[in-house]
């Protein structure tokens, strides 16, 4: 009779069914998905056209803001994407230290 060793066992059958396995998805698995192999390729997006504003065309609205507790010109700012010299330029008479709950602010 002849024995198995108890390592032979433990390791190098689990090793050798995973080995098995694996190359019997990579077989199967294109038919199954009944495709070709996946290439990796790099396109180019396609190019993005940009709609031209004829010269006439209206400036954009102002948007106008509810000042929060908390905030300060620098969070409002932050918030639109704009600067605090910005909006001290939309809002004249403002004081930046003296913001009011419920004060309207022009942001845009």
């Amino acid at each position: 009779m002849v024995t198995i060793p108890a390592w032979f066992i433990r390791y190098a059958l689990p090793v050798a069914f995973l080995v098995v396995a694996t190359a019997a998805v990579v077989v199967v698995r294109p038919v199954l998905h009944d495709a070709a192999p996946v290439r990796a390729t790099r396109e180019a997006p396609p190019p993005v056209r940009v709609a031209r504003r004829p010269a006439h065309a209206a400036q954009p609205r102002t948007a106008a803001y509810s000042v929060r507790s908390g905030d300060t010109l620098a969070t409002i700012a932050g918030r639109f994407g704009t600067t605090v010299d910005e909006l001290l330029v939309l809002n004249p008479g403002i004081d930046p230290r003296a913001l009011h709950v419920g004060q309207p602010l022009r942001v845009h």
